[in-house]
């Protein structure tokens, strides 16, 4: 996902601004409308993939889902725990963890049933490759999927976020309670210990012990320990916005160190590849997107800079796109459903190929979206139509009980809020 956009949702949302209709923020629906429309087109197998893949530097689009998913949820539950109280929010925050977990394991219905299928008829490699692991251990790939342990490619962002939320309650009451200093050292800390392995180390050791057969390059291609530090980030920086701040002011030598660090990476991606350092596999390692290396990072902060830096202007100043609006309202369906998509695609048609019609890669790409739009508008209607019920059953409850006739002025204030 392009990070720039993505890490100024903060910023381009302060406090005060116009809400789409129902109370929705439009600035963070369009930031994940064109989030799932980058990630669709570098996950479909089509000659679009490789120049849609990290456009604005070496950031990728899984950056900006797992810091805006954490934003969102850190903005969304401390509001909720603010209003509510623990319990409330620690309820919520679980009914959407099973949430995502049934959708993963639908994908991986789907993957181990259909797809499986297809692709073993159409013998093709690229899917096969996905799934090797499921097709030569099938059981304890169902089993050690269904406990989130192995993760097939494209299917080991979900796992992630299912983690990253079981610990988030935890996590938001102590930095509500009592400060996000320790909680950031600690993140921090364990990013660190990523960047050597402690991950893989840790799950090896532990692996057998516990009786998981699945090996550590099956777990999925995310380093779980490096990750968890912008997952952490943004409900940090989506819990602050719920406190009303000041927005953040940067000093201009950060501002110009920015500017510099990101167009460097910019220019240097767009002419040399998505691979920063062909000719040096340990240098390349500096870049790396699984264990979120280091000037990987950086590149994310200068960007992350930027973005809050000119939201203003640009949430004054670009237009309003409706179409990445709905889709970005109804993300998770859309996710899912951008998956499937793309799964298809490689079974039906396989790895993209100089050889293969334009005509089919447009089709794709084309067929998909209509697909993925059909989707957002049918999820729409489906929000739409659980708030009237809700809506309906209140206004039933509120018929039913018995109002005074004459209200203290206190009570009519109570009545109000």
């Amino acid at each position: 996902m392009n990070a720039a956009v993505t890490a100024a949702a903060p910023a381009a949302a302060p406090a005060g601004a116009p809400a789409a209709s129902g109370g929705r923020l439009w600035q963070i629906d369009a930031l994940r409308g064109l989030m799932l429309v980058l990630m669709t087109l570098t996950h479909l197998p089509t000659r679009v993939a490789s120049p849609a893949g990290q456009p604005f530097g070496f950031v990728s689009a899984a950056e900006g889902f797992v810091l805006l998913s954490g934003f969102m949820a850190g903005m969304v539950y401390a509001g909720r725990e603010r209003r509510e109280g623990e319990a409330q929010m620690r309820s919520a925050f679980y009914r959407r963890v099973l949430k995502i977990y049934l959708c993963q394991a639908a994908l991986l219905a789907f993957l181990f049933s259909v797809v499986a299928v297809v692709a073993v008829l159409l013998q093709q490699d690229a899917i096969t490759g996905l799934m090797r692991y499921y097709l030569h251990e099938p059981l304890h790939a169902l089993v050690g999927s269904l406990l989130l342990i192995y993760s097939p490619p494209l299917l080991d962002i979900l796992p992630l976020y299912v983690l990253f939320m079981l610990i988030s309650p935890m996590v938001l009451i102590h930095g509500l309670r009592h400060g996000w200093v320790g909680i950031m050292a600690l993140s921090v800390a364990l990013w660190l210990g990523a960047q050597f392995k402690l991950g893989i180390w840790v799950y090896e050791a532990l692996a057998p012990a516990a009786g998981i057969r699945v090996p550590v390059v099956q777990t999925g291609a995310f380093e779980v320990l490096a990750w968890q530090f912008l997952w952490i980030m943004g409900l940090w920086m989506g819990a602050e916005r719920t406190a009303q701040r000041p927005p953040t002011v940067f000093p201009r030598w950060l501002l110009y160190t920015a500017i510099v660090y990101a167009a460097v990476c910019f220019v240097w991606r767009h002419v040399v590849g998505q691979v920063p350092i062909p000719q040096d596999a340990g240098l390349n390692m500096l870049f790396d997107k699984w264990q979120l290396a280091p000037l990987r990072l950086f590149n994310l902060f200068a960007l992350l800079v930027l973005a809050m830096h000119y939201a203003p202007w640009l949430a004054t100043h670009l237009p309003r796109v409706r179409a990445l609006e709905t889709m970005g309202a109804a993300s998770l369906p859309v996710f899912c459903t951008h998956l499937v998509l793309a799964l298809l695609a490689l079974a039906l048609f396989g790895a993209p190929v100089a050889t293969r019609s334009l005509w089919i890669d447009a089709g794709i790409v084309v067929v998909s979206f209509a697909v993925l739009y059909g989707v957002a508008l049918l999820s729409q209607e489906l929000d739409r139509q659980a708030a009237a019920r809700r809506k309906a059953r209140a206004t039933r409850g509120v018929k039913g009980q018995k109002v005074p006739s004459a209200p203290t002025p206190r009570s009519s204030a109570a009545l109000r809020h």
